[in-house]
């Protein structure tokens, strides 16, 4: 989150100029950097908060009813934008956010931590009373919950990249359940049917994948292959060690979106392959870590909910790499806790919050003097793992 300030306080001048001059906006020069400071702070007090105040298993009893007030915020959201309501912004055409005035609100983002707590809390009473995988009490369920979150969020909201995450947190949580392989392939190959169909089916999406093509096989530039162009080139003129904070050139209008979706190729820009090789770094540090919480968690539902939020993470950072590197389309997706805005980060570090608390009550083996010889280990408490090793040792 630094990092994205350091990135915010350079380029936001630059953003505010060119929605000042593009569309007779009267932006402060500073207001991004206001912006997303306001964010970090309020990011950093909601982690404080999920991690030491509110206890998970509190959160976890709502479980129902946080997804349904997820649901139901987004189906406001589409009624209003429908009536064509003030409270609702629209970008592009999209209605994609709740306008306060003062602040802004995205649903969206609130649907995915609802659905990472409900699925680990549904997923968990489902194997305990063994009807996972039965039609009946597990399948119908899951489909309507998670069918609608993905109707409310990629037609309703025209949002692909939240439905991408969407799609991982559901995917990702399955695969640590107990549910045969064989059901888990049949679902992967019918939501994959049908992501083909909502591609095929939708011109503008069809003109992302147009585009993509274009640039791979060096084709002529177009107005659709304008976006990831520049992102490879901001990335490219970044060389090794980039062109400096606050020199950025794509940032002055050239490159879309460049504080949010865009802004992992600024950085590139800014501090070259070696800023962008600590920022993988960091990420897949953060993602391993999330990993070996999941894997030392005893309780089924807290190891779910990590899983969830780790699938929620890695879904967005890798998409947003990739698309910048012309691996795959452009998607709209933000990289977490780095582009701007402010639902976006406060509901991952809430996210996050939970799952360092629940890592505090993840167990490991220790070895003590005694049981060198027979290899035998003594389970000990992650949280006071070495106060525990000292008097198992003893």
């Amino acid at each position: 989150m630094a990092l994205g300030l350091i990135v915010i306080y350079a380029i936001g001048p630059m953003r505010a100029n060119v929605l000042n001059s593009a569309y007779g906006a009267n932006y402060d020069p500073n207001s991004f950097f206001f912006g997303q400071l306001r964010s970090v702070i309020m990011s950093l007090i909601v982690f404080f908060v999920a991690f030491k105040v509110i206890p998970y298993k509190h959160v976890q009893k709502y479980a129902k009813p946080i997804m349904i007030a997820a649901i139901l915020m987004s189906v406001l959201l589409w009624v209003l934008a429908k009536m064509g309501s003030s409270l609702v912004r629209c970008e592009l055409g999209e209605c994609r956010w709740f306008d306060f005035g003062i602040v802004s609100f995205q649903p969206a983002e609130f649907l995915k931590l609802a659905l990472v707590i409900y699925l680990a809390d549904f997923i968990t009473r489902r194997q305990k009373d063994q009807t996972l995988g039965e039609w009946r009490e597990f399948w119908l369920p899951l489909i309507i919950i998670c069918g609608a979150s993905l109707a409310l969020v990629v037609v309703a909201q025209g949002d692909l990249g939240s439905g991408v995450a969407l799609i991982a947190i559901i995917f990702g949580m399955l695969l640590t359940s107990s549910i045969s392989m064989r059901q888990y392939l049949i679902m992967v190959a019918i939501v994959l049917a049908v992501s083909v169909f909502a591609v095929v089916t939708s011109e503008h999406r069809m003109q992302r994948v147009d585009a993509w093509i274009a640039t791979l096989s060096g084709g002529e530039s177009s107005d659709s292959t304008y976006h990831i162009e520049n992102a490879m080139l901001a990335i490219g003129v970044g060389g090794f060690f980039g062109v400096g904070v606050g020199n950025s050139v794509q940032a002055t209008g050239y490159l879309p979106e460049s504080i949010n979706d865009s802004v992992f190729a600024i950085m590139g820009e800014t501090f070259g392959f070696v800023g962008l090789f600590l920022v993988i770094v960091i990420f897949g540090a953060m993602l391993l870590n999330m990993l070996k919480v999941a894997e030392g968690t005893n309780e089924p539902d807290n190891r779910l909910f990590v899983i969830g939020v780790f699938s929620w993470m890695a879904a967005q950072v890798v998409v947003n790499i990739m698309a910048m590197t012309s691996l795959i389309p452009v998607t709209g997706i933000t990289l977490p806790l780095l582009s701007y805005g402010g639902t976006s980060m406060v509901f991952i570090a809430a996210a996050l919050g939970f799952v360092l608390q629940l890592s505090c009550y993840t167990s490991r083996e220790v070895i003590t003097n005694e049981d060198i010889s027979s290899r035998r280990g003594v389970r000990g408490a992650y949280h006071t793992s070495r106060r525990r090793s000292q008097r198992n040792t003893k």
